[in-house]
């Protein structure tokens, strides 16, 4: 059964409540979409990512806030949850965030790039969930 809502569903808050990689989609200048593989977690129904300021979907952002975040459940991959909404972009010189999901994620510390990273907070519009 498919189900839409404009808040994350308990499907969805499930899944971004454990390391389950997951697909964002930017709109590139030419309006043709733009996918990456990330990672993700949440803050009540924001789904949150890093990214750095410099990447091609950060670029896209800052000029088309609209994205879309698909996650799919690992135990059965007939379930998803896609979220649609607008992005903001917060400054993170520390890393804190991509410091947490490498936590998460990795079960290590981050040890790539830190200088211009930027928390991407989705604030969802509109949530589908399979």
């Amino acid at each position: 059964m498919t189900t839409t809502t404009d808040t994350l569903s308990d499907l969805a808050r499930r899944l971004l409540d454990q390391p389950v990689h997951a697909t964002v989609s930017s709109i590139e200048p030419d309006g043709t979409v733009q996918l990456s593989l990330v990672w993700v977690t949440r803050d009540g129904d924001d789904v949150l990512l890093s990214t750095l300021a410099g990447r091609r979907k950060a670029r896209n952002w800052t000029r088309d806030p609209r994205a879309t975040v698909l996650l799919f459940d690992p135990h059965d991959t007939g379930r998803y949850a896609e979220i649609r909404g607008q992005v903001t972009l917060v400054d993170d010189p520390e890393g804190s965030l991509i410091h947490e999901l490498a936590d998460a994620y990795d079960d290590a510390p981050f040890t790539g790039v830190i200088d211009g990273r930027v928390i991407v907070r989705l604030t969802p519009e509109r949530v589908v969930t399979r």
